[in-house]
């Protein structure tokens, strides 16, 4: 039983309900964005616990008991509230932090004073993840006092940093969170007008190559052209990184095939910003090179810059590459099979250390069943056209620590997220069309679950 457990009026309803709540949850919205919630250790980590107990002041309101957790890091909300005897019970999660702004300058407004402009929101956090956060609070305000399901609500302090601190959270606190179905707003859909179920994630690493050639830096007139600097040593070593072609070089990392849907070089040149005359890099489907293959990208070099440059020759050089990987691949085994290419490609011998810093697992969902049917048959509802199911080629590594933590519940990965949101970029933004689908979308599906189950029990 799936699309016939709520009738058309019944499901208009709640979207009629969505509609009228919208102008206070894009206020509420708007007040959590100017939070500069960053929670990268070199920021005001007061401000991670301001949008904490915000959170938690939203949740309260909607009668959900709250808990504010810290494990060793940053502030987490853990918010429940029962639903009908015989329900199911929901999980859902979004995060409150956020990336680091960037330069103020790249921006076309304060990225921590939300505006609006030609119906998209734009501030840090407007769309990942703190529309996440209000979409569970819309979903919840369109239920208010009649909740077809219990509902547990976990909203994360410090998934841009890692969540380094989310192990221990789930040791502690993962009864808690137990449910049917795990909603995970921290993705987005196909296109504007296209809602999608994301059912893969790259896993991912990040690892600082250290280079070194000299004791100390030498005058490059004196000793150039015999002695090699670190910094040539060390571009010459990155480049060992992709064959000719652009695809990754490292040996032995998994790779799969993406699912075939329709997106050509025209869509990914506009979507990317890729400058005219700059070519694609890598083999295969399109899709494939960005959701299943591995990729990997030069993100920081410590070097001289080029004001403070003088004519020597640099004793060592470094870089942090980040590495993502097909959803198959096991993160472990993939830092050591990347170490051992650079060890093995150190340039005329000089001295390579690599460290690991980061690394996330991905994710493939077995995404068939009625919680997912009835997933996908809210999106339908919502947006008025079919879903799709799609990869995204970042990485969500806690996803992988729920699966493993629940493995009999549904992991549903969604979000608020299009193709032009820019997110960790400058310029972030939120369609507010799309947002207000996925606030129907969500509350729609609460409603299915619980007239699901009623149905299920009626039926025995």
């Amino acid at each position: 039983m799936t699309d016939d457990v709520l009738t058309a009026d019944q499901i208009q309803a709640v979207r009629d309900r969505v509609a009228e709540l919208m102008p206070g949850v894009r206020a509420d919205l708007e007040a959590l964005v100017r939070i500069p919630s960053v929670s990268a250790a070199s920021f005001d980590q007061a401000q991670v616990a301001r949008s904490a107990e915000a959170v938690a002041e939203l949740l309260r309101a909607e009668g959900l008991e709250v808990d504010i957790v810290t494990e060793g890091g940053r502030p987490a909300v853990i918010g429940h509230v029962d639903g009908p005897e015989g329900a199911p019970t929901v999980t859902l999660y979004a995060h409150h932090d956020v990336q680091p702004p960037g330069e103020d300058a790249d921006w076309d407004s304060a990225p921590f004073e939300p505006v609006e402009r030609d119906g998209r929101l734009y501030g840090r956090g407007a769309a990942d993840d703190k529309a996440g956060v209000l979409a569970h609070v819309a979903a919840l305000r369109a239920h208010r006092g009649a909740l077809p399901v219990g509902v547990t609500v976990f909203v994360e302090g410090e998934e841009e940093s890692g969540s380094p601190s989310l192990p221990a959270i789930l040791e502690r606190h993962g009864d808690r969170l137990a449910a049917d179905a795990i909603v995970i707003a921290d993705s987005g859909n196909w296109a504007i007008g296209t809602p999608a179920l994301t059912t893969t994630l790259r896993g991912g690493l990040r690892v600082i190559i250290r280079v070194e050639t000299l004791d100390h830096s030498v005058h490059s007139g004196m000793f150039g052209g015999a002695a090699p600097d670190a910094v040539t040593a060390l571009v010459k070593l990155l480049a060992t990184l992709h064959d000719d072609a652009g695809d990754v070089a490292v040996a032995g990392l998994d790779e799969g095939v993406a699912a075939d849907l329709d997106y050509d070089e025209a869509r990914f040149r506009a979507e990317s910003g890729l400058l005219d005359g700059v070519e694609l890099i890598g083999s295969g489907s399109i899709l494939s090179r960005l959701w299943t293959k591995p990729s990997i990208t030069t993100i920081g070099i410590d070097a001289t810059s080029i004001e403070k440059a003088s004519n020597t020759l640099a004793a060592k050089a470094a870089a942090k590459i980040s590495v993502r990987l097909a959803p198959s691949q096991d993160p472990a085994r993939a830092f050591e099979l990347v170490r051992a290419h650079l060890e093995e490609h150190a340039p005329w011998g000089a001295r390579v250390t690599v460290e690991l810093t980061e690394k996330g697992a991905g994710f493939a969902a077995d995404a068939d069943g009625p919680l997912y049917d009835q997933a996908r048959s809210s999106f339908r509802d919502a947006w008025g056209v079919e879903p799709v199911d799609m990869g995204v080629g970042g990485s969500i590594p806690f996803i992988s620590d729920f699966a493993a933590r629940f493995p009999e519940a549904a992991i549903i990965v969604t979000g608020v997220e299009d193709p032009d949101t820019r997110a960790h970029g400058a310029n972030e933004s939120l369609h507010l069309e799309e947002f207000a689908r996925v606030c129907e979308a969500e509350a729609i599906f609460l409603a299915r679950l619980g007239a699901q189950a009623a149905a299920a029990a009626t039926a025995h």
